[in-house]
């Protein structure tokens, strides 16, 4: 026997019981963002490599380490996918849908990063991006943030804490950024070794170091807030004012910063301590200069970015369920003209309930086997067609999880007795 071939480290399939929590998530995300006026836009998986070294920036830990990146047959240097707001953007120059207009798109589907694979955190991970294109002010920040909330309330979750800050504008990063490349370069000695590979390529981003050690020293350092100008601190405590009326509780996090270098103003996270190490579910900010920086004329724009992964694992960890996803009928049959019956009954049925689930016995098999296969199923209730209840035009009702007991219904009613069924929550 050949040997079997398995997945690939740190890509993993969703199987059958896991995809309803799935599509929980996604189809309350996409309701309550068509609520809020977004449209859905759909992009390549696979994209040219300068377009994420343009973007993300070629001296971030994603361009320089995670990206899975392969020249093709043409000679052309291509990535999949490691986030999917530079596509977004690209897009939108290419499709004529950014300039002097005002956009609220989103996006679901596989991001792809070279990481290292633990809990909460894989090669091939799922992300719901939101962009909004054509807006400047703290409001339509605010409006992000208000679709979060919602979606945590719509899925019952707790215990989700809102982080924000503001990162200024990139002159104003540029000056701090001197500061604090000053103070760290004095206690170089307590740097870890990545903290002094950023040092001089990203070193906002050691702000973000989890490492025990330099807790100390990162509370300590110069903070970005210090050295904004009059117009940034006037948007970010307009975010706050907005945040603040509407009684929305956040935590102005100073040592808050985006791994990307296109981000600036407001940045934002959703963040639990119920996952452990990843406990970042939704993470966002605005990036005026993103646009511009990849051919597009300039144009405001923020949005965010939920891992599907971890919110999932936080409804499970929460014991949240989805909706009951298990057959409401299974139909038994038994003989060729039976099996031809029911195929046309199961039909009818389905026809005139939109909501019902019913499934069909295909492969034959005895009365008994059928029965372990409609248990097996969930179903609340076997039909069984035979021979004999063809040539009485009826059909044989037996009831899997309730009381209730064996019933026999002339097929002519069959369809208006489920509906009382369904009405009484029977089935």
């Amino acid at each position: 026997m050949a040997k079997s071939i398995k997945a690939i480290r740190g890509m993993h399939d969703i199987v059958p019981e896991q995809t309803p929590l799935w599509q929980l998530l996604e189809k309350s995300t996409s309701r309550i963002l068509g609520a809020y006026g977004y449209q859905e836009i759909r992009m390549p998986v696979v994209e040219k490599t300068d377009l994420f070294k343009r973007s993300i920036g070629e001296v971030t830990d994603i361009v320089e380490k995670e990206m899975y990146t392969f020249e093709d047959r043409n000679g052309d240097f291509l990535t999949l996918r490691p986030e999917g707001t530079a596509g977004c953007v690209r897009a939108g120059i290419e499709n004529g849908l950014l300039y002097n207009q005002v956009q609220r798109l989103w996006y679901i589907g596989p991001m792809f990063r070279h990481e290292r694979p633990q809990k909460g955190r894989y090669r091939q991970f799922h992300q719901v991006g939101v962009e909004t294109f054509g807006m400047e002010g703290a409001e339509i920040e605010a409006e992000l943030i208000f679709i979060c909330a919602r979606l945590w309330k719509t899925l019952g979750l707790k215990d989700i804490r809102l982080q924000i800050n503001t990162l200024g504008t990139a002159t104003e990063r540029v000056a701090y950024r001197d500061h604090l490349v000053d103070y760290l370069s004095a206690h170089r000695d307590v740097l870890d070794e990545d903290s002094v590979r950023r040092l001089h390529t990203n070193p906002l981003r050691i702000l973000d170091s989890k490492n025990p050690v330099m807790q100390e020293l990162i509370e300590a350092a110069p903070r970005l807030m210090d050295h904004l100008g009059a117009d940034s601190r006037q948007h970010f405590e307009r975010l706050q004012h907005i945040l603040d009326a509407a009684q929305l509780d956040y935590q102005v996090n100073h040592r808050l910063v985006r791994g990307l270098d296109y981000y600036s103003h407001t940045v934002f996270e959703w963040v639990t301590d119920l996952l452990g190490a990843q406990g970042t579910v939704c993470a966002g900010g605005r990036y005026d200069s993103l646009v511009d920086q990849l051919g597009g004329k300039p144009t405001s724009a923020c949005g965010f970015a939920m891992g599907e992964e971890r919110l999932v694992a936080l409804l499970e960890e929460q014991g949240l369920e989805s909706a009951d996803a298990r057959p409401h009928v299974y139909f038994i049959n038994l003989g060729e003209a039976a099996e031809l019956k029911a195929l046309e009954l199961a039909e009818e049925l389905r026809n005139r309930h939109a909501s019902i689930r019913v499934v069909l016995n295909c492969g034959a098999g005895s009365l008994k086997a059928q029965m372990k296969r409609a248990d097996k199923s969930g179903a609340a209730m076997a039909i069984i067609l035979g021979d004999q209840e063809l040539q009485a035009a009826q059909v044989s009702l037996k009831f899997l999880r309730g009381q209730q007991e064996q019933a026999l219904i002339p097929i002519a009613a069959l369809s208006a007795h489920i509906d009382g069924l369904l009405e009484q929550g029977v089935i």
